[in-house]
Formats: C-alpha cells, structure tokens, sequence
C-alpha cells in the first residue's frame, strides 16, 4: 500500500520559514517526479513546486518563485519543501503527491497519481 505522509506544517508569522516533508512508503520514489500542491479554504488545488525524477529540473508557480525550495532524497524516500519568506497568502493545507510514470505534467493534477493528507500551514500578519 502506498502512502504519503507530509510533515512539518504548522504556524508561522510573515517573513517566518517552515520545511515541509514528505516520507513515502511502498513507493520508491527514485525514477518518479514528484510534487507539492497546496489548498487553500475555499479555492482549488493549486500547483507550487515539483522535481523531475533525477531532481535535474525544478519547477515553481510564479508566486513562490525564490522562495520556497523543492528537493529530494530518493534514499530516503523523501521530499522536502523549503518555504522562506512566507507570506499570509502562503496559507493552505499543502499536499504532495507523486508523479505518473509516463506523460507527466509538472504542473497538473492529473499527472500525480498518489496524494498525501496534507499539512496545515498558516501565517499570519
């Protein structure tokens, strides 16, 4: 069975940072992409920041552009996501979510094929 588990979420004041995790079980993430999405009350699903399956290429949604960090350790079957300069608009629930096999997209949720329960992070003003 697969699971996706985030961690590291809470919160934070603006201008504050928080790593996020994602541990990975029954998955080997190695040869996989891999992403972080987030949801905020009463919007969609949103794309913010995926790594190909060697962690060659890196990919932001335009507003966390240089502030926030994606990466991966494939021994350790984690993905981690670093957020600097967190600002209030930055609050959601934040999701990974593990990247089809062949087509993917970074940017779309219907390349992901496993989700995580995601992780609350809140910052205030």
């Amino acid at each position: 069975q697969v699971q996706l588990v985030e961690s590291g979420g809470g919160s934070v004041q603006a201008g504050g940072s928080l790593r996020l995790s994602c541990a990975t079980s029954g998955l080997s993430i190695r040869s996989y992409a891999m992403g972080w999405f987030r949801q905020a009350p009463g919007k969609e699903r949103e794309f913010v920041a995926a790594i190909n399956w060697n962690g060659a290429s890196t990919y932001y949604q335009a507003s966390v552009t240089a502030r926030f960090t994606i990466s991966r350790d494939d021994a350790k079957n984690t993905v981690y996501l670093q957020m600097n300069s967190l600002k209030p608009e930055d609050t959601a629930v934040y999701y990974c979510a593990s990247g089809i096999p062949l087509g993917w997209s970074a940017r779309s949720t219907s390349s992901y094929n496993y989700w995580g329960q995601g992780t609350q992070v809140t910052v205030s003003s």
